[in-house]
């Protein structure tokens, strides 16, 4: 069983998928002989081609506007978009047309497509390259939403993804594309899309999060663990249906609860976790919903970028602060 990161697990899905359906078919900037700007998609051009592996011009528009065709003529792309914050010019074809195709048709056409590009920050990187849009297309009806956080993860969400008969929208961490390895089953498998992920077992607080702020969440409920504290970490991995059994189930029997995202908190994903622990969970807590988020200010540049984002520290107050309530 190989030892993979992110990076190369994604690359293995793609590749895998491709030599087994040839409708698969990638194409975004620089995805060909450069293999994408963080290589996930390296060694494709030269094993499928030109026509499978496109290079495209610098138009996210008309990259997504060309996926929406693709699929809905037979074909299953996979379009990727350099950064998250270069998405936005693609949100008209994301919302008035890749979401709402299958209703609009009434079922005649449905949209097979993946858009998949790094988000969030962490990199020291420059503007428009450290965004966490993730709100904005789990509002969106029609969109599936998915964000892996372990190369085993990234595998098996990117195969189901590809395999989804709707659009999905696969947001990878870059922070930790190359940060973590561990054994990913070479043979093809999949992970069921809207299924969360138990981490650790726990019956003192729930702690909610996904992409690379699940490491933080794990690393800070091992200190609290410490302190007495038992933490149950729970990877959301699909933002996009979510998977509410596991959240709810988990609040149940901990009756506390920290949601933790990067991501600015007004309006954030982190806002519908708790109001929907509220819901349905309102009777068994015996504390108020936490949430550890970034700031409502535009990312900053890199000299602030440490004292933005949610980090292990304000993670590990969240959880002692809902333990001693």
């Amino acid at each position: 069983m190989p030892t993979l990161n992110i990076v190369q697990a994604i690359n293995l899905a793609l590749m895998q998928e491709m030599e087994r359906d040839s409708s698969v078919m990638v194409l975004g900037e620089d995805v060909g002989k450069n293999g994408g700007v963080f290589r996930v998609t390296e060694g494709l051009w030269q094993k499928f081609g030109g026509e499978r592996v496109v290079d495209t011009p610098l138009a996210e528009s008309a990259i997504v506007g060309a996926s929406i065709g693709l699929a809905m003529m037979g074909f299953k792309p996979v379009a990727e978009l350099q950064f998250d914050g270069f998405s936005y010019p693609a949100l008209d074809q994301l919302i008035n047309h890749a979401a709402r195709m299958r209703n609009r048709s009434r079922g005649r056409f449905s949209v097979p497509m993946v858009v998949r590009f790094p988000y969030s920050g962490g990199i020291k990187a420059l503007e428009h390259h450290s965004e966490s849009p993730e709100a904005y297309y789990c509002h969106t009806p029609g969109l599936k939403v998915v964000v892996p956080s372990t190369p085993a993860d990234a595998k098996g969400l990117m195969i189901s993804a590809i395999r989804d008969p709707d659009p999905v929208i696969f947001m990878e961490p870059k922070r930790i594309y190359r940060a973590i390895k561990e054994e990913v089953p070479e043979k093809e498998y999949t992970i069921p899309i809207g299924e969360a992920k138990r981490v650790t077992e726990g019956d003192g607080v729930t702690v909610i999060a996904w992409g690379a702020m699940v490491r933080d969440c794990v690393a800070a409920a091992e200190v609290a663990s410490e302190r007495g504290v038992s933490c149950e970490v729970i990877d959301l991995r699909t933002l996009s249906p979510i998977d509410d059994l596991t959240i709810i189930n988990s609040v149940k029997k901990t009756g506390r609860a920290v949601v933790v995202h990067e991501a600015q908190r007004n309006c954030g994903l982190g806002a519908e976790i708790v109001a929907r622990i509220t819901e349905k969970a309102f009777l068994n807590l015996e504390a108020p919903v936490a949430r550890v988020t970034g700031y409502d200010v535009a990312y900053p540049l890199p000299k602030l970028e440490q004292y933005y984002l949610p980090n292990q520290d304000k993670i590990l107050t969240a959880i002692e602060s809902a333990a001693k309530f």
